[in-house]
């Protein structure tokens, strides 16, 4: 399977196909797109080498796979092979990597693609597609979807342009949309009370994110489709959030989502499908696993039952990661008593001190004041009393949560302008642009970057920065579960390699476990008043923050990744009543 993604073609890469000798359509065009032939591509990869954009993949897959293609766009475009299985009662979580297919399918199962079986140039009739999927679930699914008898509703990934299509106050809106008559106890679950008057277009991405979940969850319907319903909320929100998805559970609902946090996914499925391949290229729905046996065969990277490994190497979590910086004990800043307040919002920081080769991680509820506190260390903002932190003598380089597109020009000309001489160094190649997977982006504008793309880029700018201090806002945002965890690992390297010190403010437990020396607990009420403790060691530091949120995590025995248990459970209740909310056995 080949595929060019350039849009910037010179239409020499046919000079390089052997086949053009014997036969010219081996490349044709249309207009100034490469349309490369399948049939006559041999595989040689000439082209892969030769073209200046490293736009072309080119991917031999398993002759018995073609068979189960379930939908392809177009020529030399992304293929799908399988579609996800939903059951009636039952959660059933996608995971993979960005650009896989996971919302391609979800919106096969929504029927805003209907699926062509590969044959894009002449797709088929449903009659067709039914028989397709016959001897299995999905046979009957289209088959009332076909019919019009299979009500779905959709939550879409991208709710930040929810003001681009819909207008008027929140609760006007959900009102519209209440159709199972259940919006009072689903404004409780959300707590959607204090933003109910508010306008559609003024709410914040957390604010929008719950209210399209809301919006999904009154409507009536059969199957129920979350695409990374996590996004722009924090932990305790996005506990919430799982709870009252689950409750469609009660009444026999099909819930499919995808989802990019693996705590959240872990509590609020009861299924899993792996979506692995070639991100852009293709991808490959496996067969149905439970939860923790999915997660865990995706960490892994190999699934036996169909005997495919798609990662070289396993992602492993430590329970307490071995030291392989420099000594940590010498503070390299410290602040006072700090307070800056703002009108309705003020926050007030205890002293506290970082250490050099040491990753400091921020949790906290949204609007409780850590970008804030961020911003203070960064010298964006002064605070009303305490004093500027000691920071005002070091270097400091600061990636923003909210990351502006604004930059005139290449992503290698933004790089290079803030790496300098460094950016041709082996150093920076290989700690820096591999592991953020950045060489196919340089030639990239930066304006037309993706969102996890351009997290990346932003991450990278900061990292390359050569400073004391570096401050990161939410770095996981858009990533992935695999750019996560090895986004935490770059920050951890680059830490212990320079002996600095970073701040890092993250809502997924998972990869703040994964990354994380010590904690800053921020508590309060958020949008009123915010308190930031002093950093404390991770297991007294998550101890207090989950205590705060009323949930207790546990160890897979296996993967060692933190797990959320489930409210009420034994454990929950054994760990709740020991107060050891967060377990590091």
């Amino acid at each position: 399977m080949a595929r060019c993604k350039s849009k910037r073609c010179s239409k020499e890469c046919y000079r390089f196909c052997p086949q053009v000798r014997s036969n010219v359509e081996a490349v044709r065009f249309e207009g100034n797109t490469p349309i490369i032939s399948e049939i006559l591509c041999v595989g040689c990869g000439i082209c892969v080498k030769k073209c200046p954009y490293k736009a072309i993949s080119i991917v031999n897959v398993p002759d018995e796979l073609q068979k189960d293609c379930s939908h392809r766009f177009g020529p030399n475009t992304f293929k799908l092979f399988r579609v996800p299985v939903p059951s009636a009662g039952n959660v059933l979580g996608l995971i993979g990597k960005n650009g896989i297919g996971k919302s391609t399918a979800l919106k096969i199962l929504a029927g805003e693609i209907k699926p062509n079986l590969g044959e894009f140039s002449n797709p088929p009739d449903w009659p067709e597609i039914i028989k397709f999927f016959r001897g299995s679930t999905l046979q009957t699914y289209f088959q009332k979807m076909s019919e019009g008898k299979l009500r779905v509703v959709h939550k879409p990934q991208y709710v930040d342009k929810i003001p681009k299509v819909a207008s008027g106050k929140v609760c006007d809106l959900l009102e519209k949309v209440d159709e199972r008559g259940k919006l009072a106890e689903i404004t409780k679950a959300l707590q959607l009370e204090t933003f109910l008057d508010r306008e559609i277009n003024i709410l914040s991405g957390g604010e929008l994110q719950r209210v399209a979940i809301a919006a999904t969850m009154c409507r009536e319907a059969d199957v129920y489709l979350f695409d990374e319903p996590s996004s722009y909320l924090d932990v305790k929100q996005r506990i919430e959030v799982a709870k009252a998805i689950r409750s469609l559970k009660q009444e026999e609902k099909m819930i499919v989502l995808a989802e990019h946090d693996l705590a959240v996914l872990d509590y609020l499925s009861d299924y899993i499908c792996v979506l692995y391949g070639e991100p852009g290229v293709y991808g490959i729905v496996s067969h149905v696993h439970g939860v923790r046996t999915g997660i865990n065969l995706y960490l892994e990277g190999y699934i036996p039952d169909e005997n495919m490994r798609f990662r070289k190497e396993p992602i492993i979590f430590h329970v307490k990661p071995p030291p392989t910086g420099f000594s940590t004990s010498e503070p390299l800043l410290r602040w006072g008593s700090i307070t800056k307040n703002y009108e309705g919002f003020s926050l007030k920081a205890e002293p506290g001190e970082a250490r050099q080769g040491e990753v400091v991680g921020i949790v906290g509820s949204n609007g409780i004041g850590k970008t804030t506190f961020v911003k203070i260390l960064a010298g964006m903002e002064k605070p009303d009393s305490g004093g500027q932190p000691t920071t005002r003598l070091l270097e400091v380089s600061y990636k923003p949560q909210y990351i502006s597109s604004d930059f005139d020009g290449t992503v290698e000309d933004l790089l290079e302008a803030v790496a300098k001489q460094e950016y041709s160094s082996g150093w920076y190649q290989s700690e820096i642009m591999a592991p953020l997977n950045l060489t196919p982006l340089l030639d990239r504008q930066v304006k037309e970057l993706s969102g996890g793309e351009l997290q990346r880029v932003a991450i990278a700018a900061c990292l390359s920065k050569k400073a004391d201090v570096y401050l990161l806002d939410e770095p996981s945002a858009y990533l992935d579960v695999e750019e996560r965890l090895i986004v935490a690992r770059t920050i951890r390297r680059i830490v212990d390699g320079r002996n600095v010190t970073a701040f890092v403010v993250e809502h997924d437990v998972v990869a703040q476990d994964f990354i994380a020396d010590r904690l800053m607990v921020f508590t309060g009420e958020p949008g009123k008043r915010g308190l930031a403790k002093a950093p404390t060691n991770l297991l007294d530091g998550m101890n207090m923050f989950l205590k705060e949120m009323g949930i207790t995590f546990r160890r897979d025995p296996d993967t060692k990744r933190p797990r959320v248990n489930k409210e009420g459970s034994q454990l929950d209740i054994l760990q709740k009543e020991t107060n050891q909310y967060y377990y590091i056995k």
